[in-house]
């Protein structure tokens, strides 16, 4: 985990974007890699956290029912593609950040033991990536993915 205690954090004041900035120091005695500012939009932490729980094997999709309904639409048109944030909320402070997810679990799989794995998951890369302290993870478990259950071809085109 990045040592953040000498890096005090400030909520941006531009544009009114929500996210985190990460307030450097000035003057010459500063090290270079601390002289100014890094603002981190929560869109970035949603991503991390998306990707993070995507990793765990086990897990099948994020979202609920109606996000991954839209999101298989959102896929077949042209130039689209699924988001990352799907299933993800996030709300971030000044040196804090809370995530919740929406799993599909893949049926057979220790739901516990999955749910612990995304946490861990999540925790470790929000907070390498960021410096942010994730205060926790919630995570609801919106379906079981069936081993007979079809998925939707992504390659089907009714125009060749």
């Amino acid at each position: 985990m990045t040592e953040t205690s000498n890096r005090p954090y400030s909520k941006p004041k531009s544009h009114g974007e929500k996210g985190t900035t990460l307030q450097g120091s000035r003057g010459p005695d500063t090290p270079p890699g601390r002289r100014g500012n890094t603002t981190v939009a929560d869109a970035v932490v949603a991503k991390i956290a998306g990707m993070a729980a995507r990793e765990i094997p086990e897990i099948h999709n994020l979202g609920g029912g109606t996000a991954r309904a839209f999101g298989a639409m959102r896929e077949r048109m042209p130039g689209q593609s699924g988001s990352v944030t799907q299933g993800v909320s996030v709300e971030v402070g000044e040196r804090q950040a809370a995530v919740e997810l929406q799993v599909v679990v893949e049926y057979g799989a220790s739901i516990t033991d999955t749910a612990g794995d995304v946490r861990a998951n999540v925790i470790e890369a929000v907070e390498r990536m960021t410096g942010l302290e994730v205060v926790e993870v919630n995570i609801a478990v919106d379906d079981v993915h069936l081993p007979d259950e079809e998925e939707p071809q992504q390659d089907e085109r009714r125009v060749a």
